[in-house]
């Protein structure tokens, strides 16, 4: 029997060669990234969406390490939202326009038309030509039915020439873009107009413009509630109808981490204040004694945000819930199957276009009131910001694919991109290389994963 001490140790294993390593760390990995699709699979998230916030994200954090962590900061990030309004609230529009096969280059020179008309309007029309004084109220009311009035009539124009004449979208659209640029000139004679109503100015945002601590945090939790409730009726209907369930521990982690982000949101804008003077002011003129440091009153979210929140709202239910929206998705996805399902196509087009007029009005009626007036660049190059949100918000230009929250987080992606190129000190010619990049990249995209899912 040999002795155990005599034997010597054993000899050592042989080490794997580093392909097989490199092989098993891949395989490991793609287990990995299985796991993970499956467990994003039973929570059903749009993996469009939730990349797009992964990429707003990745934008944010490296723009603000770029700017030695100064970007990323309550009044920042409140500008930046108030200025990408204008856009996101067009894209809401440009999505179903896109989708019915079309195209809407005129959008910037309506906005410019509307923007200017509101001015005129407050300015000229009502003190000199109606009579109306300053002291007569709703005049903001009234100049912006106005204004609402005129974008479905250029839309209702336009509309009628794609789809009862059948020029081309592209054709009617640059006409557009050309003749109501020169409308603008004609209208002020190139002169810069202001002094808006005071309330009309409030739908601009700023320190004024906002809905205040208080609202801010009811605005929250009624998001809350609302998240809780969509996501318990929607279980009750597949429950009720027998589709499948989503796991329960699903549909608790959507709710919770949806709600968190709702509530972070609102203390994260109420963390943004009034100006030191307009505080001081506010202090004086209601005999309140400034603590030391000053008087900081949170601004809460502006009024430009929550009519974007409506408008998205209102034109998601539009889009899926309305037999319009499904008459633009079925069009988009074949004009003639849906002729012969009866759908009335031609008035279909001429109403998208319709309501893109009255989305041009109220993304005028937020330009207007930030400046406090009107110029005659105002709506210049916002086509092709509303375009590529829509494409990169996942819109297909081969019609009948897009959503709405995907196009506002589009937009959002893409003024985060401007405004923070322009935080680091790169000049507008820059950010127009950026910005169309990224729109080639995003339908390059689009092109060949429609090719792969074929």
């Amino acid at each position: 029997m040999t002795n155990l001490a005599e034997a010597g140790p054993a000899p050592a294993q042989a080490k794997p060669p580093t392909r097989t390593r490199v092989r098993d760390a891949i395989a490991r990995l793609r287990g990995l990234i299985a796991r993970l699709r499956g467990f994003i699979a039973q929570t059903e998230i749009d993996l469009r969406l939730f990349g797009m916030l992964v990429a707003l994200g990745v934008i944010l954090l490296v723009f603000n390490i770029a700017s030695d962590g100064k970007l990323v900061q309550p009044a920042n990030m409140i500008t930046m939202a108030v200025q990408a309004c204008g856009i996101a609230i067009l894209s809401t529009g440009m999505v179903l326009v896109i989708v019915s096969r079309n195209i809407d280059l005129s959008v910037g020179s309506l906005v410019g038309l509307i923007s200017m008309s509101y001015a005129i309007l407050m300015t000229d029309w009502f003190p000199h030509i109606l009579g109306l004084s300053s002291s007569v109220p709703l005049q903001w009311a009234l100049a912006l039915v106005l204004g609402i009035g005129i974008g479905i009539l250029v839309g209702a124009i336009q509309g009628f020439i794609i789809a009862y004449i059948g020029v081309p979208s592209f054709i009617v659209t640059l006409g557009g873009l050309l003749s109501i640029r020169g409308l603008i000139w004609y209208q002020s004679q190139g002169a810069a107009v202001t002094g808006l109503d005071p309330t009309f100015q409030l739908i601009g945002g700023g320190a004024l413009g906002s809905a205040g601590e208080m609202v801010t945090w009811a605005i929250g939790i009624v998001g809350c509630v609302a998240i809780i409730g969509l996501l318990y009726n929607n279980r009750r209907q597949r429950r009720r109808y027998g589709f499948p369930l989503r796991p329960k521990w699903a549909e608790v982690v959507i709710g919770a981490v949806s709600s968190a982000a709702v509530l972070f949101l609102a203390w994260f804008v109420n963390n943004n204040f009034w100006p030191k003077g307009l505080a001081d002011q506010y202090a004086a003129s209601h005999g309140i004694v400034p603590p030391p440091g000053g008087l900081r009153i949170p601004t809460g979210v502006p009024f430009p945000v929550l009519l974007l929140i409506g408008v998205m709202l209102v034109m998601a239910f539009v889009a899926t819930r309305r037999r319009f929206g499904r008459s633009v998705y079925a069009y988009g996805g074949n004009p003639d199957a849906a002729e012969l399902a009866g759908i009335n196509t031609r008035w279909t087009i001429m109403k998208t276009y319709m309501i893109m007029g009255v989305l041009c009005a109220l993304a005028a009626a937020i330009a207007a009131a930030r400046l406090n007036g009107s110029t005659l660049d105002i709506g210049v190059s916002y086509e092709l910001y509303v375009i590529a949100a829509a494409v990169v918000g996942g819109t297909s230009f081969s019609g009948g694919i897009g959503t709405i929250p995907g196009a506002v987080l589009g937009a959002f992606v893409m003024q985060s991109l401007a405004y923070g190129l322009s935080f680091i000190g790169v000049n507008s010619p820059g950010q127009n290389v950026v910005a169309g990049i990224v729109l080639i990249l995003a339908v390059g995209f689009d092109t060949w994963n429609r090719r792969r899912s074929r």
